[in-house]
Parts: C-alpha cells; structure tokens; sequence
C-alpha cells in the first residue's frame, strides 16, 4: 500500500495490524482519484472509519486542504498518525478518536466537500452512516459527494430525502458509490 501521487507520491503506508480493517486496494484508490479529479483540490475532506489512513491520506497529497480521520479502534488510530507523520501530511489533518455515528451527531461541523464511507464489512454500518449524513444535510457542501466502499453483495437501495445515488463503479469484490445532493425538487 503507498500514496499514489501528489506530495507524498510512492509514499509506503503501514497497515493496522491484525484484520480489523479492510485496505483499500491502491488500483481502487487510483480509479477512485481518477474520477475526483481536480475536484480533490482545497476541499474538506472526511474519512469515516479511517483505518490506514490510505484514502484520507491520499487525497491531502493530492491536494486537499483537510482532512478529518475518524476511527475508534487504537491500532489503526496509532497507524493513521504514523502515516500521516511518515508522509509528511500531518498539519492538515484532524484525527478524531471516536465513534463514527457519534462524530456525525456533533453539533456545529463545517461542511465537507467529499465524506467517505469504509466501514468494516456486512455490518450495515455503511447505510447507517449514509442515512446520518441524510439526516444532516448540512455535512455535505452543496457540491460535494459521498462515496461508499462496500463489497458488491452489501449493495441495496437505501431511500433517502436529501440525497441521491449519481455513479457506481466496481471494481472486482469492491464497490464504490457516489451519492450527490438531490435536486430541490426531488427532496
């Protein structure tokens, strides 16, 4: 696992130790940044279950202005931080030790501009953290995107009021899907 461009391009990564978390795959991350494109660039981003840090971390060398890690488990805490000190990145980063439901029910978050959902495996915890950001519009920029990485079987319609799935991509046994604001007359 490395950082794939930017500042800290060929950056190596550490993993957590263990198989707590799922990695995401550094053909996924390339796809997935080939499609944010310069969109990455100055926005807020935030990683829900952060675990590496790799996805998080990969868009600050791109050019994001923060990030904000969540994560709860203490091994993959102590790894995001050491990425983040190895590659350099992190002044611009908050991390967060936490519950990710919780962290979503804080009063007075800014906005960000990309949320990204990776949350363990056949949990369902993706569709929860989707219906909180749902729940709480205000999260997302009026331009941004939430992105959920799940395995293809997790996929299932998910009714929301303020926010609609515009792209899904697979990529062997992940998924990501791009939800986007709805448009004020389908809200």
């Amino acid at each position: 696992m490395r950082v794939i461009a930017g500042r800290a391009k060929g950056r190596r990564l550490r993993s957590v130790p263990g198989r707590s978390t799922r990695p995401i795959t550094d053909r996924v991350k390339e796809s997935l940044f080939d499609i944010l494109g310069a969109d990455i660039e100055g926005c807020r981003f935030l990683d829900l279950f952060g675990g590496t840090g790799a996805v998080g971390i990969e868009a600050l060398s791109r050019g994001a202005a923060h990030c904000t890690f969540v994560e709860r488990d203490h091994r993959a805490l102590r790894t995001i931080r050491q990425n983040l000190k190895e590659t350099g990145l992190d002044a611009e980063a908050e991390v967060v030790r936490g519950d990710a439901f919780t962290y979503l029910r804080r009063p007075g978050l800014e906005p960000f501009d990309i949320i990204y959902i990776a949350p363990p495996q056949y949990r369902g915890m993706w569709r929860q953290a989707l219906e909180a950001i749902d729940a709480r519009p205000e999260l997302l920029s009026l331009d941004g995107l939430v992105i959920v990485q799940i395995h293809p079987r997790e996929a299932e319609d998910v009714p929301l009021r303020h926010l609609t799935l515009n792209d899904e991509r697979r990529y062997g046994s992940t998924l990501l899907r791009f939800y986007c604001r709805a448009a004020p007359d389908d809200a």
